[in-house]
């Protein structure tokens, strides 16, 4: 015989009933830099230039280093694109048209980067790269709740590299 409780619970939706939930973000965050920054950066490639040319005389490391400032000024003056998200409880995470389905991925954690939302799915594979998706404080609940109900929650932090970057605001 049904409790009332048992009846009720057979009425709600379940986790992999509900609806896709969808929303768009920014691949990455890009944080404003002001003159000083880039007159900063200027001042370190030229001092590696001149370290070079002191102590090492290497033009290739020099080449080198012309290249990696090159790369690194086309890197931050992109603009990041808008992409569309969507997680359907019962395959996994869209992120545009790509599927990542639950089971490539172990656990998954959220992180608060200064007001930015994101969650971090760590893989299961060692060497495959963990997938990180920004998303709008208005479907953060559901978010984290569609993947609570496929994926334990661990605690995740940025590691020493991401502190870095952001850091440099690259």
């Amino acid at each position: 015989m049904e409790t009332s409780e048992q009846a009720d619970r057979k009425d709600e939706p379940t986790a992999v009933d509900s609806p896709p939930i969808s929303w768009t973000a920014q691949e990455y965050i890009h944080p404003d830099k002001g003159p000083y920054w880039f007159i900063l950066f200027g001042v370190f490639v030229l001092g590696f230039i001149a370290a070079d040319v002191f102590f090492l005389q290497s033009w290739t490391f020099s080449a080198l280093i012309v290249v990696m400032a090159v790369a690194v000024m086309v890197y931050v003056r992109r603009p990041p694109r808008t992409i569309s998200y969507s997680v359907s409880p019962r395959q996994g995470l869209y992120i545009d048209e790509k599927l990542y389905h639950f089971d490539d991925f172990r656990s998954f954690g959220v992180i608060d980067d200064g007001g930015n939302h994101s969650i971090m799915l760590i893989p299961r594979k060692r060497f495959a790269p963990g997938v990180s998706v920004y998303f709008p404080e208005e479907v953060g609940e559901d978010v984290v709740d569609t993947f609570g109900h496929q994926l334990p929650m661990e605690d995740t932090k940025l590691d020493p590299i991401d502190h870095l970057v952001r850091k440099l605001r690259l």
